[in-house]
């Protein structure tokens, strides 16, 4: 037999447990949530000493610009680097624009919607970048690069949603531009950082 439940604090604390026992909610996300300051320690352990050094010589004003950045994914991955991040954003791209292509507004907005909130690589963003960008001066561009492309592509799904594929399409280039722009100035040779260190050495170095 079914009751109803009239206390909203009750309400909203089985609604929170059923996410996640479902799964809904990452146990990583459940945790950075409940203690972010112990996930950002966590987080910047697992960088070899030369990274965790630049990390902390940053200015509170970069620190807040990469929490700014971080805040809008709310998909991190404790395994996927961030090459495997840029596939998955590059098949997304494509999505986006045979969706265009197609006249198809929803497959348009889902994938330009899932560009934007892409994944987050294991470590974030900094491990796969070089050690001469991770600084003020190096890392000031980021927060400009992530609104043309993110922005845009937000932009773009509402335009598409709405059956505006004109519109939408004008924000392709935009995004675009953004991506090579933002490759030129951070990517060296895509693949795994050796600047982060394997679970087993970050577990010993705590």
């Amino acid at each position: 037999m079914w009751y109803p439940i009239h206390d909203r604090k009750l309400r909203a604390g089985l609604l929170f447990a059923g996410l996640c026992l479902a799964g809904a909610l990452p146990a990583q996300a459940q945790s950075a949530a409940a203690d972010p300051q112990a996930a950002e320690k966590k987080q910047l352990m697992s960088y070899t000493p030369e990274l965790r050094e630049k990390v902390k010589a940053l200015s509170p004003q970069t620190k807040q610009m990469l929490k700014q950045v971080s805040a809008m994914h709310n998909r991190p991955s404790p395994t996927l680097t961030l090459r495997q991040v840029m596939q998955e954003v590059l098949a997304d791209y494509q999505s986006m624009i045979a969706g265009l292509a197609a006249d198809n507004g929803a497959q348009a907005a889902d994938s330009a919607r899932r560009l934007a909130n892409h994944r987050i690589p294991r470590g974030g963003l900094l491990p796969y970048f070089g050690l001469d960008k991770v600084n003020d001066a190096g890392l000031a561009p980021l927060k400009t690069f992530n609104d043309q492309v993110e922005g845009s592509a937000l932009k773009l799904a509402e335009a598409a949603e709405k059956g505006d594929m004109i519109k939408a399409a004008t924000y392709v280039g935009d995004i675009t531009t953004g991506c090579v722009a933002c490759h030129q100035v951070f990517r060296g040779q895509p693949g795994v950082s050796p600047r982060l260190l394997n679970p087993a050495s970050a577990a010993a170095a705590k």
